[in-house]
C-alpha cells in the first residue's frame, strides 16, 4: 500500500477564524464547518492546489488541552509552504497577524526559509527554491 498524507489537523479556540486567517494567508479553501457529536467545531480546510486537507477543530468534550507552542520542541515542529517571493509573503504574513521567528534566511544550497507563528501559534515554514 502507498501512503500519502491525508491532512494537517490544527487546534484552535476559534476554529471558524483560524481557518479564515489561512485561507486569507494561503488560499486555503473551506469546504466544510460542521459541530461534532464530541462536542467540538469542525473546519475542514482544502490547500490551494487541492493536494491536502487542514482540518481545524477545537476542544471536545472533556478534553483539556495543553497551551500551543510555536517554538522549537520534539513531534511535529513544523509544516513547510512554497513562496516565489519569501521577503513578499513574509510581509504580508506580518500584516495578517504571523510572528517571525527565524529568516528570512540563505541556506548552503541556495534555498532561501523563514520560520513565522501564525496568530494561534502554530509554527510554520516558507521555502523560496533557487532561481
Amino acid at each position: 500500500m502507498t501512503f500519502r498524507i491525508n491532512h494537517i489537523h490544527l487546534k484552535a479556540e476559534d476554529p471558524r477564524k483560524a481557518a479564515e486567517w489561512w485561507v486569507k494567508a494561503f488560499n486555503f479553501k473551506i469546504v466544510g464547518d460542521d459541530e461534532r457529536d464530541l462536542g467540538d467545531r469542525f473546519v475542514r480546510c482544502m490547500s490551494e492546489d487541492g493536494a491536502i486537507g487542514i482540518n481545524i477543530s477545537n476542544a471536545r468534550k472533556g478534553d483539556k488541552l495543553n497551551s500551543a507552542d510555536s517554538g522549537l520542541h520534539w513531534g511535529l515542529e513544523h509544516f513547510g509552504l512554497d513562496s516565489l517571493d519569501i521577503e513578499k509573503d513574509v510581509a504580508r504574513l506580518q500584516a495578517l497577524g504571523a510572528v517571525v521567528q527565524e529568516g528570512p534566511m540563505r541556506m548552503a544550497s541556495g534555498v532561501r526559509i523563514a520560520f513565522l507563528a501564525s496568530p494561534d501559534d502554530v509554527r510554520f515554514e516558507l521555502i523560496e527554491k533557487k532561481a
